[in-house]
């Protein structure tokens, strides 16, 4: 079923976003970044590099992250995404497309170059090529070096083309033009080196800018559309629009031991189940529903940032009620909401009032209650989960926490300028760095020989490679880490449980108390229960110590 996403007029929201421009500048700053993309896999080796058909064509790390994101996020018919609770996706793709728009301009230029000195040196340009091609080859990446046997046989083919063009039996004009072949893409290559070093301190300004909390924002006119029949602008203006609804989607997944995706493991659970009964032995129980229960729990918890002393505590929490469904503990992908219960990515209130009071036992989608806290600049999301059930006589209010560490420390690292040892002009007995260019000759012909096909991605896929993002996708718990190695992040988490535990408890006794239930029972539990979380400590909820 297809949308119209038309956001309409944006007006800023007061504190929205609040806390997660950290976390979402970290991710964003991959796009501005070079190296090995094969690095990325540190931060989750589920990431994978796919190999393309010719060395020399493929991409690096800003440029496999960036197209890997854009196609994952922004592709005609992709998969759904996981929410990035404690991340702005949408910021993180603009930045994306940002970078993209940086290359572009550089690739325009570069396939220029390429076009003047192919047309008028093609025989020299791809020898050039061909053994740019062959050290890729030898050197196995984009680190290494080719070693003693590679640099000889690089040494004996240039020998052997030098040889074969000097013994070409032609003379005048054309015996000039043959030994021209071989130094006017030297020329090319001086002309581009220029083009990608000033393109490259570019990038690394935006990465450094992105972790220096100085970041400004993406700057993207592509997806202004510039008359009603632009396509293109309105097809990526509707793809952010589709990546901000499933990011405001109420329906969450429940992937076994790896908990909630989005939202973290299970850490910790805490029950209360008693048994029904009336309060005056000779009435009954005037008739309530699970949802009002979950009601009443709602309204009570919008109150959690107000204490009797003034003593900072907790910041506004985001109150949701979830529709949790199960996927496998391995599944490659999710399923979005559909069906006229849905709207917009979302499932409508009414369709969520009826799971929380009907679909408690059995297959089907659960309704939970949620409490989340998004700390430390959006590297801690604590989310409190709260289910109510009542089967038979029994009424059941379950009190889970789930936790969603930092992101990993890959995305945080800082660009580094590359130097080289050299001895010091006075002090000889020492050495000093020497700063060098950003970008090395092999790194100007990889960018030269991608240029051209830049205009052709699907095809650049096939030659240079892809870098694969680990499924089911989300920006933020894809690439997250635990909070148990952080000292102040777990005593945040262990703390946040007991104040939702009692307020729950509390919003349940009154609606029990308005509706004729004798709470003894009830109140007892509740006091044990209070007691007994004050001890939380972290565990593998979901493993069930199987």
């Amino acid at each position: 079923m297809d949308f119209d996403f038309a956001p309409g007029a944006q007006v800023p929201l007061s504190g929205a976003g609040r806390g997660q421009t950290g976390v979402s500048h970290a991710i964003a700053s991959v796009a501005y970044r070079d190296g090995d993309p094969a690095d990325i896999r540190a931060a989750n080796d589920q990431a994978s590099v796919k190999p393309g058909k010719f060395s020399l064509l493929e991409p690096n790390l800003g440029e496999a992250f960036t197209r890997a994101l854009e196609t994952r996020m922004l592709g005609e018919g992709r998969k759904p995404l996981i929410q990035s609770f404690g991340a702005e996706p949408q910021t993180v793709v603009e930045h994306c497309l940002a970078a993209k728009r940086i290359r572009k301009q550089r690739d325009s230029k570069l396939t220029l170059i390429m076009a003047v000195f192919a047309l008028l040196f093609l025989p020299g340009v791809l020898i050039w090529l061909g053994l740019f091609q062959v050290r890729r080859t030898l050197a196995g990446s984009q680190d290494k070096r080719a070693g003693w046997f590679g640099l000889l046989i690089l040494g004996g083919l240039a020998l052997l083309i030098v040889l074969v063009i000097s013994q070409l039996p032609v003379d005048g004009g054309w015996r000039l033009y043959l030994w021209a072949q071989l130094p006017a893409p030297v020329l090319a290559w001086l002309w581009a080196q220029r083009v990608c070093e000033q393109t490259a301190q570019n990038l690394r300004a935006h990465w450094a800018d992105l972790l220096g909390g100085g970041g400004a924002g993406a700057r993207i006119p592509e997806a202004v559309p510039e008359n009603p029949n632009d396509a293109d602008a309105e097809r990526l203006r509707l793809g952010l629009a589709k990546v901000a609804a499933e990011q405001n989607s109420n329906m969450v997944y429940y992937a076994g031991p790896k908990g909630i995706l989005g939202m973290g493991v299970r850490w910790g659970s805490w029950q209360l189940a008693e048994e029904l009964t009336p309060r005056d032995p000779e009435g009954d129980i005037d008739p309530f529903r699970s949802w009002d229960i979950a009601r009443a729990m709602h309204d009570r918890l919008r109150m959690l940032e107000r204490g009797p002393l003034h003593t900072g505590g907790f910041p506004p929490p985001s109150i949701e009620h979830w529709v949790v469904r199960h996927v496998g503990e391995n599944a490659g992908a999710v399923s979005r909401p559909d069906g006229p219960e849905a709207e917009a990515y979302s499932v409508n209130g009414i369709e969520v009032q009826r799971i929380c009071n009907e679909q408690q036992f059995d297959s089907g989608d659960r309704h939970y209650l949620g409490v989340q806290f998004v700390l430390w600049d959006g590297e801690l999301v604590i989310t409190m989960m709260i289910t109510v059930t009542v089967l038979h006589h029994t009424l059941r209010v379950e009190v889970t926490g789930h936790a969603l560490g930092p992101v990993h420390g890959f995305f945080r690292e800082k660009p580094a300028g590359k130097t080289k040892k050299v001895p010091h002009p006075v002090k000889f007995w020492t050495k000093q760095d020497r700063p060098l260019p950003l970008v090395d000759a092999k790194e100007v012909v990889r960018l030269a020989a991608r240029a051209p096909l830049t205009w052709f991605p699907k095809q650049l896929d096939a030659y240079g490679g892809t870098l694969a993002l680990p499924e089911p996708f989300g920006l933020r718990h894809t690439w997250a880490t635990k909070p148990w190695r952080h000292r102040f992040m777990a005593d945040d988490a262990l703390r946040a449980a007991t104040p939702v535990l009692r307020v729950a408890h509390a919003a349940m006794l009154r609606v029990l108390e308005e509706n004729g239930v004798d709470t003894s029972q009830f109140g007892a539990r509740a006091q044990a229960l209070s007691g007994q979380v004050q001890s939380a400590e972290p565990k593998k909820a979901d493993e069930y110590n199987m």
